[in-house]
């Protein structure tokens, strides 16, 4: 556990809303069966998340949307059709962020930004920004390409990208969460406050008999949702806050991305 001194720990739990295990699958039972179950699980813990949903899922599924914004939860993007930003010419990337802009702001305000896969290159940052956001969550503390942009900076062989974002980064892969406790709640107690927790809707869809790769179909369905219940309990019990990350404290004006490691490595986002 961390010192007293430091206070309590904020937790910001996170939901990518989006089609099934993409690129793998194309259904929407995430959305149909499983962010239900989700909403569910909020509730009963008394919880607010941040709900990053695709602009196609609010085209598709827009009473599923509506549902989200209905309970309290912050609604923020991720991207309209969750194709990868780092493969995009700037034309391309711009259209995907004006489209999901528009759509989803028609159910809510919308600040929050977070790149399919956790990838986006620093050239679309000043797209977020003419876009109105506050705060982009696209960048993983797990993920080796973070360490070594984080190391090149260090070395002043990659220039810092300045930007008014603030940049929260997740702390941990969402497969994480449905790791066998014994394994899974001494890594989530050990991450560093604001700790951001995601997962995916279609992980509390028995996934276990589709042709996917392990850890985006083990212990899906029922167990992953046994799993966010626990870990919700779990920080609660060691005397948590939850926010919705449009709540997170002010931070400096301009921001540059940094950071290290931090636990787990796998599931798609």
């Amino acid at each position: 556990m961390r010192p007293a001194a430091e206070g309590p720990r904020t937790v910001c739990f996170s939901v990518d809303v989006e089609p099934d295990c993409p690129p793998y699958l194309a259904g929407w039972r995430g959305v149909e069966e499983g962010l239900p179950a989700l909403l569910g699980l909020l509730a009963d813990a008394e919880v607010t998340a941040t709900f990053f949903t695709t602009g196609e899922t609010a085209e598709r599924h827009p009473a599923a949307v509506a549902s989200i914004v209905a309970a309290g939860h912050e609604l923020g993007c991720h991207g309209h059709t969750h194709r990868r930003f780092d493969g995009m010419d700037p034309a391309d990337a711009r259209d995907e962020v004006e489209r999901s802009s528009a759509t989803l702001r028609a159910f809510a305000p919308v600040t929050s930004f977070r790149a399919p896969n956790l990838s986006l290159p620093d050239a679309c940052l000043p797209l977020l920004e003419d876009a109105g956001y506050r705060l982009d969550s696209s960048e993983g503390a797990y993920k080796p390409a973070r360490w070594a942009g984080a190391a090149a900076r260090a070395l002043g062989l990659r220039p810092r990208p300045e930007t008014t974002l603030r940049r929260v980064a997740a702390s941990t892969t969402s497969s994480a969460l449905r790791l066998p406790p014994a394994l899974r709640d001494p890594i989530l107690l050990a991450l560093a406050s604001p700790v951001v927790l995601f997962v995916h809707p279609w992980e509390m869809v028995d996934l276990s008999g589709e042709r996917l790769r392990w850890d985006c179909r083990a212990r899906t369905g029922e167990p992953a949702r046994a799993a966010v219940a626990e870990v919700l309990r779990l920080f609660q019990e060691h005397g948590a806050r939850f926010l919705r990350m449009d709540a997170l404290p002010d931070a400096p004006a301009r921001h540059g991305a940094g950071g290290g490691p931090a636990a787990g490595r796998g599931a798609a986002t």
